[in-house]
Formats: structure tokens, C-alpha cells, sequence
């Protein structure tokens, strides 16, 4: 280790060669498979790992260091840089009645208001979300639903809503397991199950409910997760709420999470890999054989989530398993939720019978809380029964999608790595342009939000384009020539 006056002598590159080591040592990752420029909340290091962390950092330098600034930080690379600073910043301070993160929120909503750059979010819209919808008298393309198959408006889906209404009412009134069974709810979750290829599913009001509370209730401090860095949000709370082991490995990386497997399997009781189907942030979907070929390897559970994938990948739109002609039986938990391409609202888990009835008499997220509505069961019902009768809606979907890709390509926007999937960034970079560029397309009758950092890195902002079977190829071609057209605008009005 080094010492005080070591500490302070050491250049930025050093820090940053040094913490690299560190966060490698911990993640137990060759040290050139950790990206410095990644988001170190992305690495999911636990609070023990934290510690551990902060005490080598410490003894680098020679000096105490402020734990916050291992999430204050965007990336290693950005921590090296404020360690290396002569007089590093003051940890945040806020008046009793707030937390430092409302401190931190509403100066970067004044940062924009004084730039002069319209809040782009919470925007008040009328009619059905699908491939256009109404503002202010106004109709947009609309780019920002995630009605994938256009089912949200159709009249067999409106239809069956209504008439459970009529029959049941508006709300079950109580928790399925008191008193809120309703036969709608188990037709729905048998219909599910068939639709999958599981044994079972359980119905849950509402998606990120469902994550939170499956995988916190499942899981113990005796046990491992390890899950994708580009993890969605519910998914991380259901891990953090278990208290079990929590590691990220690298966005794809499944090198990377075979060495956290051999390093960290044996000493916990059971093991879950947490991935998605298709990730919301960046579009692209995981190797789904090898993953399973892991999770065999290493005795592990495997929880795969589908919120965006179901009604999108697959020949018919079931999913992750069908789009690798893998049995679904290979997956232990396959999440999904049902205000996407089921044009409704609430969230599910498919898997073996007996796992799926220990969750119904024992999850607090389905004991506890008031079933879902007669309504939203109705609406969810019949459109996944339109989308086993007009599998068409599926391949028009991954014809714009892929139109969309293409197209956005040729025209030098960057896509990422964006496959198989309805939903498409446009990398931007830095936030603020992002948020100009969402506005601007907003006036120009074209609705696309952005997304920014925490949700992405600082450097990593982005438009999030989602796709409809509805969207004609006029529509896509014109919002590409459109955001091009803006986007070098906007580049041109930085260079002068």
C-alpha cells in the first residue's frame, strides 16, 4: 500500500490504474475487462464490497475519503479524476427537511430552466398512445408507447374491459387470497401459461410490484444474485430487499459472470442470474443457450425478464424461449409485465407449479395487495388472444423495427446495439443536448423522450425510439430525416 505522501503524489492515471485493480480485485475480473469509463453503480458492488473499497482507497491516498463518492462519481475514470484534484469537494449538505438527493434534483431542474430548456417529461397527452397521439390539439408521431402491437385501442380489447366492469366492477376490492378471486384472474394467468410454455403464472397489479417482490421474498443474505449491469430498476430493489450477495457483471458479459459464478457459488445457498430479454435502455437481447448452459453448470437459478419482449421477439411473440427455440422450462422465473404489448396493466411470473403456488399463498406483493382489476384482467386477456390469432401484428412490428435500425444507420445515427426489438436508442451523449433534441423534435409533431442519466451514464444520453406495428414506413422515414436534420443543427449551433 501506499503511503500518506505516496498518496498524494499520485497522478490521475495512477489513481485511476490503481482503482481499476481495485474494482477488479473485488468483482474478481482481469483488471482489462473493467471499463473505467462504465458507471460504478453498474458494477454492483454491496455494501461489504463497498467498505472494502473505501478502506483500500483510503490507505492509496493517505487520506480519509467521503463513502458517497463511490455513487457521486459517474465512473472510475471520473473518481480518479476528483481524488487527483487538490481539494476534493465537500460531501453535500441539505436543509433538515430534505435528503441531499431533492438537493441535487432541483438544481438540475434549475440548471435547465436557466439554460432555458423545457422540462421535457410528465407532458399531458390525449387519446390512445399508439403510432400517433394528441397534445394540446396537436397530433404527433408518437415514438414514446410501448403499445407495441397497437392492441391499447383495439375494439375487441376495449370491448372485454368494458364488459367486465359491467360484471365485476371496477376494483376486486380486496387481496385474491382474502376475498378478491375473481375467475378472470385464473383464466388469465392459465392462458399465460399456455402462451409461455410454463407450468403455472401468477398475476401481480403491477409490474415493477412484481420484481420488487418475487425476488425480494425468494431470496435470503444465505444466497447469491448476480445480475446484468443494465439491469432494470425493479429488479435491483427486489435483489436489494432480499439481502442476499448482490453482484453486477458487465452489460453481456457472460465471461465475466462465469468467473463471478466459480468464485462466488459455493459459499452461498442458492444462486440467481437476473438478466432481460430484451434491455429497455439499449434494445439488444442475451445469449439465452449459453446462459442456460451456465446456470446448469453452476446449479443456479435463472430469472429472465420480459417486460419488453413479449408480443416483440419470437416468431410469434413469446419471448426469449421461443426466439432461441430453447424449452421454457430452462428458465426458473420468466417475469413479465401486461401494460406493454398486452394493452394493459400489472406484471406476472411464470414458472413450475409448485414454485408458482408457493408464491400465491406466501409473496407479500400477491397476499397483501388488492388483486388486479377486473378491467385491466379483461383487457390483458383478450389481447393476448388477438395476438395468438393475428400472429401478423408480431411480424409487421419487427418489420419497422428493423426498417427503423436500418434506415437510422444508413443515416449515420448511432443505434447501439439494438436487435430483434421494438425498442431502439439514438445515442446522443451528453444530457442536455438530448433533452434539446427531444424538445425539438416535440415542436416538429414528433413525440420521442430522452433518457438520461441516472438511468444511463452522464456521457450516454440518448433518444429511446419505440416501435409500433401501427407505424408506417413514411412516418419512420420522416422522423429519422427530421432528427438528423435537428441533431446537426444543434451541432453546427455548438461549433459557432
Amino acid at each position: 500500500m501506499t503511503t500518506e505522501s505516496d498518496g498524494a503524489a499520485l497522478s490521475q492515471d495512477e489513481i485511476e490504474k490503481q482503482l481499476v485493480a481495485l474494482f477488479a480485485g473485488e468483482l474478481g475480473l482481469p483488471p482489462e475487462r473493467v471499463d473505467a469509463q462504465a458507471p460504478i453503480a453498474g458494477f454492483g458492488v454491496d455494501s461489504v464490497g463497498v467498505a472494502s473499497l473505501i478502506g483500500d482507497v483510503e490507505r492509496m491516498l493517505g487520506r480519509r475519503v467521503d463513502p458517497a463518492l463511490l455513487w457521486q462519481r459517474p465512473s472510475i475514470a471520473g473518481l480518479a479524476r476528483h481524488l487527483a484534484s487538490a481539494e476534493p469537494q465537500s460531501p453535500r449538505t441539505a436543509p433538515a427537511q430534505e435528503t441531499p438527493e431533492m438537493v441535487e434534483l432541483r438544481a438540475r431542474f434549475q440548471e435547465l430552466e436557466d439554460e432555458g430548456i423545457e422540462d421535457p417529461f410528465l407532458r399531458s397527452f390525449d387519446g390512445v398512445g399508439g403510432a400517433t397521439i394528441e397534445a394540446a390539439g396537436r397530433t404527433l408521431v408518437n415514438f414514446a408507447s410501448y403499445n407495441y402491437l397497437g392492441l391499447a385501442g383495439h375494439p375487441a380489447v376495449k370491448d372485454a374491459a368494458k364488459a367486465a366492469i359491467d360484471r365485476f366492477g371496477t376494483s376486486v376490492s380486496a387481496s385474491r387470497l382474502s376475498a378478491g378471486e375473481r375467475a378472470l384472474h385464473r383464466e388469465l394467468e392459465a392462458e399465460l401459461a399456455r402462451f409461455l410454455g410454463a407450468q403455472d403464472a401468477l398475476v401481480f397489479v403491477g409490474g415493477h410490484a412484481t420484481n420488487v417482490s418475487v425476488i425480494g421474498h425468494l431470496f435470503s443474505p444465505q444466497d447469491l444474485i448476480l445480475y446484468d449491469a443494465a439491469m432494470h430498476n425493479s429488479a435491483l430493489w427486489g435483489a436489494r430487499l432480499s439481502g442476499a450477495r448482490c453482484l453486477a457483471f458487465p452489460h453481456g458479459d457472460l465471461y465475466a459472470l462465469e468467473r463471478l459464478l466459480e468464485r462466488e457459488r459455493a459459499s452461498h445457498r442458492l444462486a440467481l442470474v437476473l438478466v432481460e430479454s430484451i434491455y429497455s435502455t439499449d434494445g439488444d437481447v442475451p445469449d439465452l443457450p449459453a446462459l442456460v448452459e451456465l446456470k446448469r453448470k453452476h446449479v443456479a437459478w435463472l430469472m429472465v425478464d420480459e417486460a419488453h419482449a413479449i408480443g416483440v421477439l419470437g416468431a410469434r411473440g413469446r419471448g426469449i424461449a421461443e426466439h432461441f427455440a430453447v424449452p421454457a422450462s430452462e428458465i426458473d422465473l420468466l417475469m413479465g409485465t401486461l401494460s406493454k404489448a398486452l394493452a394493459s396493466c400489472g406484471g406476472y411470473v411464470a414458472g413450475s407449479r409448485e414454485l408458482v403456488r408457493y408464491l400465491r399463498y406466501t409473496c407479500p406483493g400477491f397476499v397483501f395487495a388488492a388483486g388486479i382489476s377486473p378491467a385491466n384482467s379483461a383487457a390483458a386477456l383478450q389481447a393476448l388472444r388477438v395476438l395468438q390469432a393475428e400472429p401478423q401484428r408480431v411480424t409487421a412490428l419487427r418489420a419497422r423495427a428493423e426498417q427503423f435500425v436500418r434506415e437510422a444507420r444508413a443515416r449515420g445515427l448511432d443505434t447501439g446495439p439494438s436487435r430483434h426489438a421494438a425498442v431502439v436508442p439514438v445515442n446522443v451523449g451528453e444530457t442536455r443536448r438530448a433533452i434539446q433534441l427531444s424538445n425539438e423534435l416535440f415542436q416538429a409533431g414528433i413525440n420521442v423522450q430522452p433518457l438520461v442519466a441516472p438511468a444511463v451514464a452522464p456521457d450516454a444520453a440518448r433518444l429511446r425510439f419505440f416501435l409500433s406495428a401501427e407505424h408506417t414506413e413514411a412516418q419512420i422515414q420522416a422522423a429519422l430525416d427530421r432528427t438528423v436534420a435537428l441533431a446537426a443543427a444543434g451541432v453546427a449551433a455548438s461549433a459557432g
